[in-house]
């Protein structure tokens, strides 16, 4: 049965909240501390990130004890909604702050939450995701990096892969199979919160088509990992990672890695009529998208865990984002180049070079529908 995405409202306090972080970007852009970017949430600004944190508005829906402001799903909704729609640099902070920070304060021992908790929220720890494999895909259950119970502790070997800026994070937080598959492949499989400044850990960028280098390859060479490392319980992994994704795939980034590209493409059009139906059903999805975002916003607000809302907004949000690129295209002559004076071009380009990546980073649509068919009693 397909979920309800029941209609939610933005709380009227909300709105001070969006004034008050608008107001902040537009001083941020006067000052010149960023250029607005499509796909900005991949964009590492280490010193951004630490000015957000002084604002409260990383971790904002975790405990005051640990670093928040206590502030529900949708307050983080909509400062969301405005860095994205602004370009802002947020990917130093960004995955800290969208699941392993959540990861932790759910899973992790008390000592890990006081230790971490506050730092990311400060905008001075940042996060990998150690779920990739070579050869593994998007296949989470085959993943073959191992760990060994050894005295102390568990020893590490194996290779993770496409992991957002681990060169310059602090911390990974690595699915790894502690025992070997069972009939049942999820079970045996635990995630570990990983020490990148440890020995045993080496880090190898990888460039992607636009010359930017956040992707990498991480290698474990014996690795070791304590006992306290370990993320709820041995052998629990399966069901933390899904929580986690659940938190990957529901939010607005989903279908705003192009809003720059949108508006340029908006003002470009505006003496083009032959374009603004093409146009005008673009923003139509976008609005759906974003109610259905809220909604999901929503239900984690109350408590719910919407796994299968969160895997239909990313599978149709993304296919949002590889549509747009292909609309402006067509619709606007433009020489889309990177790093271009004029706006329009280089946002263009930026979106094309990005575009492939969409459907298939946070699950490829395959997987999502896979999800779905689940729910649904077909597979």
């Amino acid at each position: 049965m397909l979920p309800t995405f029941e209609p939610t409202s933005l709380p009227e306090s909300t709105r001070t909240l969006r004034a008050e972080v608008r107001d902040f970007l537009e001083g941020e852009l006067s000052a010149g501390s960023f250029v607005p970017r499509p796909n900005s949430w991949t964009v590492f600004d280490a010193a951004f990130s630490r000015r957000l944190g002084a604002r409260g508005y990383i971790g904002m829906t975790w405990p005051t004890e640990y670093g928040g402001r206590g502030a529900s799903s949708l307050d983080r909704f909509v400062v969301i909604e405005e860095l994205l729609a602004h370009g802002a640099p947020v990917g130093a902070h960004w995955i800290a702050d969208r699941q392993s920070g959540g990861q932790i304060l759910k899973f992790g021992s008390e000592d890990k939450k006081r230790a971490l908790l506050p730092r990311i929220a400060a905008g001075e720890c940042f996060f990998g995701i150690g779920m990739s494999e070579p050869d593994v895909g998007s296949d989470l259950a085959s993943v073959r990096s191992r760990g060994e119970k050894v005295d102390g502790g568990w020893k590490i070997n194996g290779t993770k892969v496409w992991t957002t800026n681990g060169h310059r994070a602090h911390y990974l937080i690595a699915l790894i199979r502690t025992s070997p598959p069972a009939q049942n492949r999820h079970q045996g499989l635990t995630q570990f919160i990983i020490d990148l400044r440890r020995p045993g850990v080496r880090i190898s960028p990888i460039e992607n088509l636009a010359k930017h280098d956040e992707f990498c390859e991480i290698v474990f060479e014996d690795y070791m990992a304590e006992d306290g490392d370990v993320l709820g319980a041995v052998g629990q992994g399966w069901q933390l990672v899904t929580h986690e994704l659940a938190q990957e795939r529901s939010g607005p980034e989903r279908f705003m890695s192009d809003f720059p590209l949108l508006i340029e493409l908006v003002r470009r059009a505006m003496s083009k009529p032959a374009a603004h139906r093409d146009i005008g059903r673009m923003v139509a999805r976008l609005l759906a998208l974003r109610e259905m975002s809220i909604s999901v916003a929503g239900m984690l607000t109350r408590g719910a865990s919407p796994d299968l809302a969160a895997a239909l907004v990313k599978d149709m949000g993304t296919q949002f984002e590889r549509d747009l690129p292909e609309l402006a295209r067509l619709v606007v002559a433009s020489e889309p180049r990177v790093g271009a004076e004029d706006g329009y071009d280089d946002s263009l380009a930026r979106t094309i070079l990005y575009a492939p990546s969409f459907t298939l980073r946070g699950g490829t649509r395959e997987v999502l529908r896979g999800i779905i068919a689940k729910h649904l009693g077909l597979r």
